[in-house]
């Protein structure tokens, strides 16, 4: 019975959740737009096949232009950039995803740690936050991506472990917020230990914030990702919008004239970026009225 109704207590509130959230245009527009890049993602390998990758068996001759055949037209080995710029939406979208998930999930629990312990360890914690605030986050990417193996596994690591410390600092107000009110001071009174109450009371009150900067913080990730692709620094095995980025620079399309080499990863990466932050500002403008997002 109290099983049920936990669930339907949830289910009761994701209807809110969603009622609110649909009144929201901007955000309505970029869920759109993600639910349909996701399809797309999905099924890359039914649209265009892992063997757009290859380059022995390129379909078209160098830098081609838009055509009927190549929609985008081809890359300097004769790759259809249609085929590369969807296989790429794998890449950007998983490194975003995982690297936003890790970099959240960090943050949360140097938050919720240091607002709950307080005194000294507060401090020590809070200043390492700082120290990592003030040093330029895509500089210690570039430091990790450069002394790891190149993989996309280094490439999310690199992103996750930089980018805490807006999250921590957000978690670590709202714990102690939540912790100075009176059923927290009842918990510990009947005996509620610091894993019961960081557990049962502050994480479910800290989560809508967690969500909104997870959502927040994908599109910073997608786009130090194509950062760190253009520099050299990605997986030269796997096909991502930025390494797309980093082949026409090395082919020369800048100088060259070839817009449609640079154009539609660029266009990608900025529209996926703004779709995850309408869907972001839009979160948080459920989540919390006060901050007034506009619709």
């Amino acid at each position: 019975m109290t099983s049920a109704l936990v669930w339907e207590r949830r289910r009761g509130s994701v209807a809110r959740f969603w009622r609110q959230y649909r009144t929201h245009r901007a955000g309505l527009a970029g869920l759109a737009g993600l639910a349909l890049l996701t399809l797309i993602a999905l099924a890359s390998p039914l649209l265009v096949g892992s063997d757009v990758q290859s380059v022995t068996d390129a379909p078209g001759t160098a830098l081609e232009p838009p055509s009927s055949e190549f929609p985008l037209g081809t890359d300097q080995f004769g790759r259809s950039l249609f085929g590369l710029l969807i296989w790429g939406a794998r890449i950007s979208l998983t490194v975003g995803l995982l690297a936003a998930a890790l970099s959240v999930a960090i943050g949360t629990v140097v938050g919720i740690l240091a607002g709950h312990y307080g005194g000294w360890f507060s401090t020590v914690v809070m200043r390492i936050t700082d120290w990592f605030l003030v040093m330029p986050t895509l500089v210690l990417a570039i430091v990790l991506a450069t002394v790891m193996s190149r993989s996309v596994w280094t490439v999310i690591l690199a992103i996750g472990v930089t980018s805490w410390p807006t999250t921590a600092r957000l978690v670590r107000a709202q714990t102690i917020a939540v912790e100075s009110r009176p059923y927290i001071e009842r918990a510990k009174a009947l005996g509620g230990g610091h894993g019961h109450v960081m557990a049962r009371h502050v994480l479910p009150n800290v989560m809508p914030l967690v969500l909104a900067q997870t959502t927040l913080g994908i599109s910073t990730a997608i786009l130090t990702e194509a950062t760190l692709a253009f520099l050299g620094l990605g997986d030269p095995t796997v096909v991502s919008w930025g390494g797309m980025l980093q082949d026409a620079r090395e082919a020369g399309a800048v100088s060259s004239g070839h817009w449609w080499y640079l154009a539609p990863p660029g266009i990608a990466v900025a529209l996926v970026a703004l779709a995850f932050t309408l869907c972001g500002r839009a979160v948080e403008s459920v989540l919390n009225p006060k901050l007034g997002v506009g619709r």
